[in-house]
């Protein structure tokens, strides 16, 4: 795969590191220094207990399924064998979009190209630790949010630019709400400093994606609002409906929402927000890792 996109210079590895809750968690590095060096995380000493690896690795396999997602849908190819891991999961669905307004066209290459620096640098934060990409399904799943949603049977986000950006929607607010989640669970300082820069560079994502569904109203902006509360239903709330005069997603002292773990993998595996699930959805065959099943 040619890893330079059209419109940008050749991919680099910005610096992030951060812990997720949450998912899509789009991990974003503007926000940290490029002159830091970052070591490679130690393998999980045994415990049971939750460390910054796990963590880590709940955001990587979040960063999988965003880097698919945009990378297909810019440059009609996902990531390389290198990139996704020994042993990676197969990718189903995901098509080249054919983009018509130059600027959403390098809004969207501008975002694969962090997805995959993201994908990359958490790799080589985790080191030897690192998972690689689980099964992924970009085809049946959105087809069964659509469903679930009220959208109606069928929905393909690479379908045109219109639906590539209400595909986008169903993760960029995730990946906000999983930042300010993952903020009490991070024991380092130095990755909680990266997390809350990462968290504001999200925030511009989705406030991008965001911004582009009110301009384009009807019935892309009816479709987000019918994501908006089926993630509500699943992922414990968290959400703002947009319209044309409200934008941001915060609670009532303007403060971002925030999701515990359990909460986005309700979300991504497409199911209910009680019970215990492991798998389903955007990951067919769960997460990789340890944090992959909720807990009730």
């Amino acid at each position: 795969m040619n890893n330079k996109l059209p419109g940008r210079g050749p991919l680099s590895r910005r610096s992030f590191l951060a812990g997720a809750g949450g998912a899509a968690a789009l991990v974003t590095a503007a926000g940290c220094g490029d002159s830091t060096p970052m070591t490679a995380l130690p393998t999980n000493p045994g415990t049971t207990a939750i460390t910054d690896a796990d963590i880590l690795n709940f955001a990587l396999n979040l960063e999988y399924l965003e880097a698919e997602f945009y990378l297909r849908a810019v440059t009609g190819s996902g990531l390389s064998d290198a990139d996704a891991g020994s042993g990676a999961g197969a990718v189903t669905g995901g098509t080249q979009v054919v983009f018509k307004t130059p600027a959403i066209q390098q809004y969207a290459q501008e975002i694969a190209n962090d997805e995959l620096a993201h994908v990359r640098f958490l790799r080589k934060a985790l080191g030897s630790s690192a998972v690689s990409r689980p099964a992924i399904d970009l085809s049946n799943s959105f087809n069964a949010a659509a469903m679930a949603a009220g959208i109606g049977a069928a929905f393909n986000p690479f379908a045109d630019e219109n639906s590539f950006i209400v595909g986008a929607f169903t993760f960029e607010d995730v990946g906000v709400t999983a930042y300010h989640g993952a903020a009490g669970l991070l024991s380092s300082k130095t990755y909680l400093a990266a997390a809350a820069g990462i968290l504001a560079t999200e925030a511009y994502h989705a406030g991008e994606i965001r911004t582009l569904l009110t301009e384009l109203g009807a019935p892309y902006l009816t479709y987000a609002n019918q994501i908006s509360a089926l993630r509500a239903a699943a992922g414990g709330g968290a959400e703002t409906m947009l319209s044309g005069t409200t934008i941001v997603a915060a609670d009532s002292n303007s403060i971002s929402y925030d999701r515990t773990t359990d909460q986005v993998l309700h979300i991504v595996y497409l199911s209910a927000a009680s019970g215990v699930v492991s798998k389903g959805g955007f990951f067919p065959n769960g997460l990789n890792g340890t944090i992959k099943a909720t807990a009730s």
